[in-house]
């Protein structure tokens, strides 16, 4: 009851002044426009946002960061069923059936069921947060310096082993990450280090900078170089935009099950939307009463995925409020929002910025409502940026990306850091080594240095004491699980194959 109390005494007070207002509605424009086009996700938008908020009041901007990560997941469903080109990865399984049933003409309806698919899934999930996040931030005061950094330690190995088939290229980017995130001046002796003489590294490697060069930069150049050669057919919207009975039978048992599956995967390190996507597509294909359907335009093909799209979106916000820990690489750039206003995310921001974190909450609500309006009315413009040349829309972003990165200090060292995390960033793409825990390891990494040093003062130097205490010792057990399972079950399911 404290949490609803809250959330309406405090949060809807502030998320319905008239400037938040205007704050969500400009973010979920944005994020709808930015999740159709083509190869551009909600996490280079909101890097690009990132300096131009410097000047915004931080409830504000926030709210409008997070109208943006939401619009980019609606928005992106557009593109996967017109185009067969996800705007964002949480839209590739959207693509399968979606384009199939505007291919013969369904359209429309394949366009309804995302959008009322994804206001469901992100109405229920939010819900979930306003309930569990309040939970989770009194369980997390409980937790000393020891715990703490094993849960950044359980973060890092998810985050690196999990994602991928490969997890050493996961640790290649987490330890490329963590070095970036020593550069600068060391915290408790004052003295620099890594900066090679360097006047501007002292303050260390700004976050917008690596975030606006991977994901704007390093995403455009390989785009530009090997995915626009890709020849896409955009189909036409016939008939009308709305669902039949029909069509409603079919579609609200997978919004339901799309959200209990998304939600979970959400909130855990290296969660993610892909995985979630793909177990309810699978999960719908199972259950449908038609599954011969599928492969050629299923509606339910639809409607599970994408609810499990926008659940599992709304679901990192629960660590990433709570214990200040992101779970996908939006979630990492967001925690980089917060720490350019001097705000800490974690168990005390309940406490210490209640209207902002309230507010926040109570946006995502309204957010969904402006974006189911801004979706199924208004399809008709969104399709039509699907016909901007790429070469303008790619010049542009780095156009943008450029102006941001000079605009933070006016500083010809920030472009060239910008254009050689750009090119880092297009190699690592090149060669499938995943960006996100080069992004956790840059954040997490001084924090996870913190509380590491808090606790071998506390414990006197006794390295034991990670072993000793049963919390940590717990996270670590975890941890190491997630390090070991993932290969063994791959040579188990080789052998049952072999």
């Amino acid at each position: 009851m404290e949490s609803l109390n809250a959330l309406f005494s405090v949060g809807f007070a502030t998320a319905l002044s008239l400037s938040n207002l205007l704050w969500a509605l400009l973010g979920c424009s944005l994020g709808t426009a930015i999740g159709v086009l083509p190869g551009i996700g909600p996490a280079a938008t909101v890097a690009l946002l990132l300096p131009l908020t410097a000047g915004v009041e931080p409830t504000g901007a926030l709210i409008m960061l997070a109208g943006v990560y939401y619009g980019a997941m609606f928005g992106g469903s557009t593109t996967s069923i017109l185009l067969n080109t996800p705007g964002e990865a949480g839209s590739i399984i959207s693509a399968l059936e979606g384009n199939k049933m505007a291919h013969a003409g369904r359209g429309g309806a394949a366009l309804s069921t995302a959008a009322i698919g994804s206001f469901v899934a992100g109405t229920i999930a939010t819900v979930l947060l306003t309930l569990l996040a309040p939970v989770v931030a009194d369980l997390a005061l409980k937790l000393g310096p020891a715990e703490n950094f094993a849960i950044m330690v359980l973060a890092f190995v998810a985050v690196s082993a999990v994602v991928g088939d490969m997890p050493e290229k996961g640790f290649v980017a987490l330890f490329i990450g963590l070095a970036l995130g020593m550069i600068g001046i060391e915290e408790q002796s004052g003295q620099a280090r890594f900066t090679f003489g360097i006047l501007e590294l002292t303050d260390g490697i700004d976050i917008v900078v690596v975030a606006m060069g991977l994901f704007a930069v390093g995403e455009t150049l390989y785009t530009a170089t090997y995915e626009n050669r890709i020849k896409s057919r955009l189909e036409r919207i016939t008939g009308s935009i709305w669902m039949s009975a029909g069509d409603w039978r079919r579609s609200w048992k997978p919004w339901l099950r799309g959200t209990l599956i998304g939600f979970p995967f959400g909130t855990i390190p290296a969660g993610g939307t892909e995985m979630p996507t793909f177990l309810s597509y699978s999960t719908e294909k199972k259950l449908a009463s038609h599954p011969e359907e599928f492969g050629k335009g299923a509606i339910e093909g639809v409607a599970g995925p994408e609810a499990a799209n926008n659940a599992a979106a709304t679901g990192t916000l629960v660590p990433l409020l709570t214990l200040g820990i992101p779970t996908s690489a939006t979630a990492a750039i967001m925690l980089s929002a917060f720490q350019q206003y001097n705000i800490t995310p974690g168990p005390l921001l309940f406490d210490t910025n209640p209207e902002l974190v309230w507010g926040l909450i109570a946006s995502l609500y309204i957010g969904n409502v402006m974006l189911l309006v801004l979706n199924l009315p208004l399809v008709g413009i969104w399709v039509q940026l699907l016909r901007i040349p790429r070469p303008l829309l790619y010049g542009g972003i780095v156009v943008l990306a450029t102006l941001g990165a000079y605009s933070l200090r006016q500083s010809w060292f920030d472009l060239l850091l910008l254009y050689m995390v750009g090119v880092l960033g297009f190699a690592m793409k090149r060669f499938e080594i995943p960006v996100v825990p080069l992004i956790v390891g840059l954040i997490l990494g001084p924090m996870a240095e913190k509380h590491f040093r808090r606790a071998m003062t506390i414990s006197q130097g006794d390295i034991t004491t990670f072993f000793t205490r049963p919390g940590s010792l717990t996270i670590l057990i975890i941890a190491g699980l997630l390090l070991v399972l993932p290969p063994l079950l791959k040579q188990w399911r080789a052998l049952r194959r072999g």
